[in-house]
């Protein structure tokens, strides 16, 4: 694509596409979506969109400047999903959790645009609107913005890292995901306890866990970091130190 976007509201196509639809954005975004869950990134051109919407390829250039701006476009789809129908509840915890799953969430439903996406940072409407919530729940809770700054960032991260590498497993051929799963019995699972005796101890245990998301733990972990770190009535808070760039105290 190139740089002729077209301002909002010009935007709009007189006429229907050969599969009678009216182009949109939202129309677009979805079809991609949808495309990308089939085939991966290769899916992300203006020809397979084109086709896929019945429009000439040139109509999508209304729309969107380049595939790398589309690509925002769905990330940001992807963060707005997982924000539809939440509720604040007024506990900062519950709050947080909510959220963080909901992201996990929203990117597994379609791990190729995760492997795509996850790691990119729009500025669109719906990104926006997630940092706001998840700094406003993050002040209204008690901690001072310094604070609240640094573990929004590490919480958000944390999210997206474990969406990415689960969407990544998600992606793989049913295949090489049972084969991945099978290493822990094949391999591990043969491991003799003389000279493995922790692994042999725990195997269990070990091969169970390892075939689900390690995320909802890691996040339970985190927000017990975080009550740790959040201030006592009337009180300071602890100081948080940062590698390479000294810590933040009050």
């Amino acid at each position: 694509m190139t740089e002729r976007v077209v301002p909002e509201g010009r935007r709009q196509r007189r006429r229907p596409t050969k599969q009678g639809a009216v182009l949109s954005e939202a129309l677009i975004v979805e079809t991609a979506l949808r495309l990308v869950a089939q085939h991966g990134a290769e899916a992300l051109s203006v020809r397979r969109l084109g086709a896929a919407l019945g429009a000439d390829p040139s109509a999508l250039y209304r729309y969107f400047r380049n595939t790398d701006a589309l690509l925002l476009a769905l990330a940001d789809e992807l963060i707005g999903r997982a924000q539809d129908g939440w509720t604040s509840t007024g506990d900062w915890r519950a709050d947080l959790r909510a959220i963080g799953l909901r992201i996990h969430a929203s990117y597994q439903s379609n791990p190729q645009a995760a492997l795509l996406a996850a790691h990119r940072t729009t500025g669109r409407p719906n990104e926006t609107r997630a940092v706001e919530t998840i700094l406003g729940i993050l002040r209204s809770g008690g901690f001072p913005d310094p604070l609240a700054v640094r573990i929004y960032h590490a919480f958000v991260d944390q999210a997206l890292a474990f969406a990415a590498q689960d969407a990544a497993a998600l992606a793989l051929p049913k295949a090489a995901r049972r084969a991945d799963e099978e290493v822990w019995q094949e391999v591990y699972g043969r491991l003799p306890s003389d000279t493995h005796p922790n692994i042999a101890a725990t195997l269990p245990l070990l091969a169970a866990d390892m075939r689900t998301s390690g995320y909802p733990y890691a996040l339970e972990l985190m927000l017990d970091a975080v009550a740790a770190l959040r201030p006592a009535a009337g009180g300071g808070w602890r100081t948080v130190t940062r590698r390479a760039a000294g810590g933040l105290s009050r």
